[in-house]
Parts: C-alpha cells; structure tokens; sequence
C-alpha cells in the first residue's frame, strides 16, 4: 500500500473516530440535560426589563407586556396570559412580569430568592390585571377572588382580580370564591397553591393534555 493511501486511510479513521466520540458524547449531554429537567430544582433566571425613556410613560407607571418577558417564579411567558398578567416595577424603574397574581404574591415574600440584588424595600408599586376590563391597577387597590373554579395559566387554581368589588360578587355567584384584599393573603394559603399549581403543571406535562 502506498504511503498516500495509507496517509488517507488514516484520516479517514480518525473522523470517523471523532465522529463515534462526537456523538457519545452528544448523548450524554441529552441525557443529562433531561434529567435536570425533570427535577424540581429548575433554576431559571428571568431578567428585569430596564425602563426605557423614549416609552413616553412615568418611570413608575404600568407597561405592556414584553413577548419575551419570562416571569421569575414560574418561567412562563406572561405575554400569553395576558388576562392574569403582573408586574412589579422597581425604584430605578427596572420591571419583572409576572404570569399570574400568585406567581407575583409568592415572589413579594422574597424576591432575593430570585435575585439576591433584588429586596422588597427595592420595590416602588406592583400592578395586577383587572380580568373584567384588562387593566393594570395597584395591588393594594384590587379585590381578590380566591378559591373560585377559574384556573390561572397552570390550570390550576389561582388569584382572579377585580377594581369593582361588586364585578367580583357578581363573578364569586357563578365561579365561587372568596373577597380578599392583598394583606389578607397568608404564606399558607401561597403555599397550598403553589403546590397545587406545580402538581396540575406537572400532570399536564406529561400527559399534554389541552
């Protein structure tokens, strides 16, 4: 065999050697990206939005949803439930969505959970979306419906809001429920949704039922 047809064959090897490695180790990286994912311990970093000046808006007036907003609790696109939507405006005008009231209330308990920069003192005003009109108004100005059959963007049960507490009479003679305001909403009735949510997310996941 001649020496350029041995130098050939030995190239030919060697890709095709790099090739075999290549993609064992593509697949391992699959695998072990899959197994993270399915645990519980997700860590999804969702940057703030910065204020922009050239919006025409006040630094601490509500703003439209982003498409690519991620909400820093839950990693959902806010911009597709637009009907439970939130958002917390910062001090410097910075901004995170939300994609639902209780996605915004477990993030007030701690925000330095998210981000450790980030404090409750760091907050200027939180808005929720008023699902009779879809208009943002101050959390501490809205009514809560809890424990009505309405189900939040993770079909499970949630915080539905109001700016007319007679809209959300009306609402709790058809869909149940309870009046709250935002300082009657205790870390245990958070927790028991949360869990709640995550459970009826993951059965949706994994059956991909609509």
């Amino acid at each position: 065999m001649s020496s350029k047809k041995i130098a050939t064959w030995l190239i030919s090897a060697s890709l095709i050697s790099a090739l075999f490695l290549f993609s064992i180790s593509a697949n391992k990286a699959a695998q072990s990206d899959t197994q993270i994912l399915n645990t519980d311990d997700i860590c999804i970093v969702a940057p703030a939005t910065s204020f922009d000046p050239n919006w025409g808006i006040e630094l601490y007036a509500p703003r439209k949803v982003p498409a690519d907003a991620r909400c820093p609790v839950c990693g959902m696109y806010p911009s597709k439930s637009l009907d439970w939507a939130g958002q917390v405006i910062f001090k410097n005008g910075d901004t995170h969505f939300f994609d639902s009231p209780l996605s915004l209330f477990i993030y007030l308990q701690a925000p330095e959970k998210y981000n450790a920069a980030r404090h409750v003192s760091d907050i200027a005003v939180s808005f929720v979306t008023d699902s009779s009109s879809g208009r943002w108004i101050k959390i501490e100005d809205a009514i809560f419906v809890s424990g009505s059959n309405a189900k939040g963007p993770m079909r499970a049960g949630n915080f539905v809001a109001f700016a007319d507490k007679e809209i959300a009479k009306k609402f709790i003679q058809t869909r149940g429920g309870t009046l709250l305001r935002a300082q009657q909403i205790e870390p245990q009735l958070l927790l028991s949704l949360s869990n709640s949510r995550r459970h009826q997310h993951t059965q949706s996941t994994s059956s991909h039922s609509p």
